[in-house]
């Protein structure tokens, strides 16, 4: 019994051994792969920040991020309703009023601090909706193929066809006019471009070595698509998102304006108010420029630093 003790704490100890070296080898290629994701992070910022386009982008949209979320700290949403309207009717810009007042005395600078959370936040869910959609379904036609690529390719293809505008305007009168089902509505037109970049891509992936080894070792559609596919895919999908969220902002404005925004104050409610009451007929400018300007500003920051991204993301474009 006694010689057959030591043979049992030897093997417990390499057995112990054993799981600690497998722990200690799985850690090490963690933070391997966290060091990697690091470099990679700092070679994209490096990059990125000698475009100055993409650096003004950035920059305003930073601005507007801090001043949106802030503005409970400097500004009172209750005027936004009209019993709390600070000012007279139709006031021109002055020292307590920058931008005017609207028809009930509320102030334009207010609505239009208040109304950029509003459109940012649809914006940004209803482009992120757009493009995961989008990603998914080009991932799933090009990996999988034949009949379902083909009923995906020609439902993407449908979607590309119908005016974007025309079909979110039915969904949002089908559903009913409220911030969700306008986000819904812009999500599910405008899915079919990211869809189609996403499968032309995903076929080139897969056409690497490496995906050809991985399916030889026997790796499901889940490990491929996730962990070799959609990690060589991000680049282009975030290029993308960051271009699909001035769309959506447009999109909103366009509904709001038309009147089928909720009732939340945002760019879009702010002119289709001033349109209603008359602003462009009595010269009220004031009450049209602001969310006008606003609008224009995001779009064009989110532009350019979507057409920077682009640039860093694809050495052809940097002319490497």
């Amino acid at each position: 019994m006694s010689g057959e003790e030591p043979a049992t704490v030897n093997g417990d100890a390499n057995t112990t051994g054993g799981n600690g070296s497998g722990t200690a080898k799985l850690r090490s290629a963690r933070s391997i792969v966290w060091a990697r994701r690091r470099a990679a992070l700092a070679g994209f910022w490096r990059l990125y920040r000698v475009q100055g386009a993409g650096m003004a982008g950035l920059g305003i949209l930073v601005a507007i991020t801090l001043i949106t979320l802030l503005a409970p700290l400097y500004s009172d949403e209750s005027e936004l309703r009209a019993s709390n309207a600070p000012g007279g009717r139709m006031e021109s810009p002055s020292t307590e009023f920058w931008f005017g007042t609207d028809q009930v005395g509320r102030s334009i600078l207010t609505m239009v601090i208040w109304g950029a959370r509003v459109s940012l936040q649809v914006g940004l869910v209803a482009a992120l909706l757009a493009v995961t959609l989008g990603t998914l379904i080009g991932m799933a036609a090009a990996h999988f193929g034949g009949w379902i690529s083909w009923l995906l390719m020609r439902l993407t293809d449908w979607f590309i066809v119908l005016p974007n505008l025309v079909l979110a305007i039915a969904l949002v009168i089908a559903l009913g006019p409220s911030k969700v089902t306008i986000i819904v509505a812009i999500a599910l037109t405008s899915w079919a471009s990211t869809a189609r970049v996403v499968r032309a891509q995903t076929m080139a992936i897969e056409g690497r070595p490496y995906l050809e080894r991985a399916q030889a070792l026997g790796a499901g559609h889940w490990h491929q698509m996730t962990r070799h596919v959609l990690p060589n895919l991000m680049p282009l999908v975030l290029a993308s998102a960051t271009l699909q969220v001035s769309s959506a902002i447009l999109a909103e404005a366009s509904l709001s304006f038309l009147g089928l925004g909720g009732p939340e104050m945002s760019w879009g409610t702010i002119l289709e108010r001033a349109f209603s009451a008359g602003a462009i007929s009595v010269g009220a400018w004031w009450y049209m420029l602001p969310p006008g300007l606003a609008i224009l500003l995001v779009v064009l920051a989110f532009t350019l630093c979507g057409r920077a991204m682009e640039v860093v993301l694809n050495p052809r474009l940097r002319g490497n």
